[in-house]
């Protein structure tokens, strides 16, 4: 079973809401504060996957940046990590 499957079973009774075609992407979920559960997408990995369908790094963000993060859906708008920092 995949992780997003796992959070979803284990929050079978809230509405969660997927960004779609990144399902690989998901690392956890987050809630503050007595908000809304919100699904927790890696940046990393969602502009990986866009780059496997065939874009290129630049266009990658560029489309990621416009149309999926920076798309708000309502209060269950996924939560977006950028986790691609070098230490």
């Amino acid at each position: 079973m995949n992780l997003l499957q796992t959070i979803l079973d284990h929050h079978e009774d809230e509405e969660i809401l997927k960004a779609d075609g990144f399902d690989q992407a998901v690392i956890g979920i987050g809630q503050a504060f007595g908000d809304n559960s919100r699904l927790i997408y890696s940046v990393k990995k969602c502009l990986e996957i866009l780059v496997g369908q065939g874009m290129n790094y630049e266009d990658a963000v560029e489309h990621f940046e416009f149309n999926v993060s920076g798309a708000y859906v309502g209060e269950r708008t996924p939560i977006w990590c950028y986790d691609d920092y070098e230490v």
